[in-house]
């Protein structure tokens, strides 16, 4: 909700307090205000000119050069660009030396060999938002009406010169959502009176009965309903403070009526809405449930498919609004309107939200419906309605009104004491302060015996519990003002639990490696459910997803995180390295919640270092990503369980990619993403894992031993073994330390030939082995005779061949 302090001001005296002081006297009091914003802020120099003589440039034909008085001695020559400046007009004007949004200085200057003086100013040129400027004024300079003073601050006669209060309204504040309500609530904080609108009606004769009748089919969604008339309406711009008090607001003016009825909006909380009377086809204002399928071209000019769900207010046969939501554009007041039939009118707030969501409609009405509002200001609100229509736009109200009303308006009464008060706050506040409180929050109540009895208004339908009274004491009392205590008891300190010590190590790690952690949404789409799943389960589908794409409950993450890669690139990201633990969801039976398991994934693409000054440059790989995965599990004392098998599976490389299995069990995969899935992502090479968080962290770990530093040396021999290319170099090294036993104490491969000097369907893979005896130094004879049987084990069991 964006307040106004200047509007604001009309209602409470605000006499010695600044909008930062109210602002954080209204934060203190349980409404948080988000922000103030100074109108006026960073824009100096700019005054009401009058627009002499008008004359083309005479070297420019989209060119004016025009003479201006701006108040002083002499009149100005400025040469200006909008189409719709003209002699007799007066307009905003920003003398040289005056300082525009953004820092823009305005300096004496030429164009096109003719002198400009300043520079005649548009709205959006003075820092309001195109969206706020009403279309008359959307392209080109604003023009002020004829009564504004030459000379005078243009600022100020814009209503620029205040500040705007933004409240982080919670939902059950929903009083707060106009200016009456924020008026009351910091009268409370201040201790001082409300002022009220005055309404001075004036009507005819004749009586609104005799212009429409009114029947409510649909009683429960709409209670209340109350229809004015106005005739004689002369339509046109609405006064200058009233379109400046709406664009403050965060709404932009349209004609004097339309404007009205969201002034009202503002300042009641209660929407209103402005039928042409003549152009609603009847007599008959019927409000009913919509039939299914039927249509309604609303004011945005889209046709909406209704359902019974939806409230309309219909001619007696078409819908001519969708009640709460948008009127309907054969019913539209317009510039040849002249009888205006106004509705104030109370609908139930889901009936109402319902509409929203469905057509995606969300407005300032339907906002407050769905919120609630007050039910004794529907009446109120239209009588205002009509006393401005009579004030500015010249109508003449008609008698009486037509009138529906099975609202139930029994007030909510609740009771606290005293001792309860003081209890729950930990205070000792006297109840005479909490009768002070009741009373600046202008509730109606009697004290009993230290008995507090309260008949709540029906602005404030948050109060249904004495917690909600105890609430407004501890708000309004300070809760600077309630004493600090520590609890009394023992306690046990919290502490992580071992699986989430071990988590928390697997973040640090990887994002100390260089990836960064995702958070990406747990709901996907038909298509992406069953990709890169560990575990092959049925889908499990919301009853009410918000969208096809969020509709299933994900089986994977890397589907996400592909998502992720892709946003990214698309926006000139092109290296990319992300992780992300969350849960999966595996289906058990239809009746059963799902179970979740928690995975870890990531996705890799583009340099995985680049020191361009040295010009070096690493792209990520399948070994990157599988070193990242090396290192992490030694940090958690697997590596020793740990295996890679070449594998295949859909949506990745069939050469470039593993299963990781642990114990002898999968507990996820690593690989390149398949060509084509990276064409139809539009991504670049991108290797990705996921793994079983799970089954890693929850992995019995051998006990962590420790051996003394060698006192003997250790001997190293390198081989280079020529083997068929289907031979996965991983098995040679296990058999290699199986066979070279406890003298081999690490086997490690340094490289990889396939070139054309290697027969066809041949590979050389080269071995380092180190030998080493911890008791004693081994000799050449030992080393050669326990070398000789690994060779002779690669031999009789890969056929395997020394390279010569």
């Amino acid at each position: 909700m964006f307040v106004s302090y200047k509007w604001l001001s009309e209602y409470v005296d605000l006499t010695g307090i600044t909008a930062s002081e109210l602002a954080d006297k209204i934060t203190k009091s349980g409404i948080e205000v988000e922000g103030i914003e100074t109108l006026n802020e960073g824009i100096s120099g700019v005054v009401v000119g009058y627009v002499v003589e008008r004359e083309k440039h005479p070297d420019a034909e989209k060119l004016n050069k025009c003479l201006v008085d701006i108040g002083e001695e002499e009149t100005v020559q400025i040469i200006c660009g909008a189409a719709n400046v003209d002699k007799g007009q007066k307009v905003a004007v920003a003398k040289v030396g005056a300082v525009l949004p953004g820092n823009f200085k305005i300096k004496k200057a030429k164009l096109r060999g003719e002198e400009s003086h300043g520079m005649i100013c548009s709205l959006q040129e003075l820092g309001i938002e195109s969206k706020l400027v009403s279309k008359e004024f959307s392209e080109g300079i604003f023009v002020f009406p004829n009564n504004v003073e030459v000379g005078t601050d243009a600022l100020a006669q814009l209503n620029r010169d205040d500040q705007i209060l933004e409240l982080g309204l919670t939902p059950n504040r929903a009083d707060c959502l106009n200016m009456l309500g924020v008026a009351y609530e910091v009268a409370a904080i201040l201790g001082r009176d409300v002022k009220f609108p005055s309404i001075e009606l004036s009507t005819n004769s004749e009586q609104t009965s005799s212009y429409v009748s009114l029947s409510v089919e649909a009683s429960e969604d709409n209670p209340l309903y109350v229809a004015r008339i106005v005739k004689n309406v002369k339509i046109g711009p609405s006064p200058l403070w009233l379109q400046t008090r709406l664009m403050s607001a965060g709404i932009r003016p349209h004609n004097n009526v339309v404007d009205i009825t969201n002034y009202v909006l503002l300042e009641y909380g209660q929407p209103l809405h402005a039928f042409d009377y003549d152009r609603l086809g009847s007599t008959e204002i019927l409000v009913r449930r919509a039939f299914d399928g039927e249509k309604i071209t609303t004011l945005d000019d889209a046709q909406r498919t209704l359902t019974s769900d939806h409230l309309v207010i219909t001619n007696g046969k078409e819908p001519v609004a969708l009640a709460g939501v948008m009127g309907g554009a054969n019913s539209e007041v317009r510039s040849d309107t002249t009888t205006v039939l106004i509705e104030s009118a109370y609908f139930t707030g889901a009936t109402i939200r319902k509409a929203s969501k469905d057509h995606g409609l969300r407005s300032e009405a339907s906002t407050r419906y769905e919120k609630g509002i007050d039910p004794t200001r529907t009446r109120e609100a239209a009588d205002r309605a009509a006393a401005l229509m009579a004030e500015l736009a010249g109508a003449e109200v008609v008698g009486g009104v037509v009138e529906v009303d099975t609202l139930s308006t029994d007030a909510t009464v609740v009771s606290v004491t005293l001792n309860r008060i003081n209890n729950v706050l930990g205070t000792s506040i006297s109840k005479d302060i909490v009768s002070q409180i009741f009373t600046n929050l202008k509730f109606d109540f009697q004290e009993d015996n230290e008995t507090f009895t309260v008949k709540v208004p029906s602005r404030r339908g948050d109060i249904t519990i004495e917690e909600d009274l105890i609430e407004e004491v501890a708000r309004l009392y300070g809760y600077d003002e309630v004493p600090t205590t520590l609890p009394v008891g023992e306690s046990t300190p919290g502490r992580l639990t071992e699986y989430q010590q071990k988590r928390r190590l697997v973040r640090r790690y990887l994002e100390g490696a260089g990836l960064y952690q995702a958070v990406t949404y747990s709901l996907t789409s038909e298509t992406k459910v069953n990709q890169f799943a560990l575990e092959a389960t049925t889908p499990i589908r919301l009853a009410m997803p918000m969208s096809e794409e969020r509709s299933l409950l994900r089986l994977s993450i890397v589907p996400h995180l592909l998502e992720v890669i892709g946003h990214n690139v698309a926006r000139q990201i092109d290296s990319v390295a992300i992780y992300e633990t969350g849960s999966v969801f595996l289906s058990t039976s239809e009746n059963e919640l799902p179970v979740e398991k928690e995975h870890l994934a990531g996705a890799v693409t583009g340099l995985w270092q680049a020191h361009l000054w040295q010009g070096e440059k690493k792209a990520a790989d399948f070994y990157v990503v599988k070193g990242v995965l090396d290192g992490l599990f030694q940090l958690l004392g697997l590596e020793s369980q740990i295996e890679y098998h070449q594998t295949a599976i859909d949506g990745l490389h069939p050469g470039r990619t593993a299963i990781v299995n642990l114990d002898g069990k999968s507990i996820g995969f690593i690989g390149q993403v398949h060509p084509t899935v990276q064409k139809e992502l539009d991504l670049n090479e991108t290797y990705v894992f996921e793994l079983s968080l799970k089954s890693l962290l929850e992995a019995e770990v051998e006990a962590i031993t420790y051996t003394s530093i060698p006192r003997y040396p250790s001997m190293t021999r390198d081989i280079a073994l020529v083997v068929d290319k289907k031979v996965a170099a991983g098995d040679i090294q296990k058999v290699i330390a199986e066979t070279g036993g406890k003298l081999v104490k690490d086997v490690s491969i340094f490289d990889l030939y396939e070139g054309d000097k290697m027969e066809p369907g041949k590979k050389s893979v080269a071995f380092s082995l180190r030998y080493f005896d911890p008791e004693r130094t081994l000799t050449d004879e030992e080393v050669t005779k326990t070398h000789n049987k690994v060779l002779k084990a690669v031999e009789e069991k890969f056929a395997a061949t020394l390279r010569s």
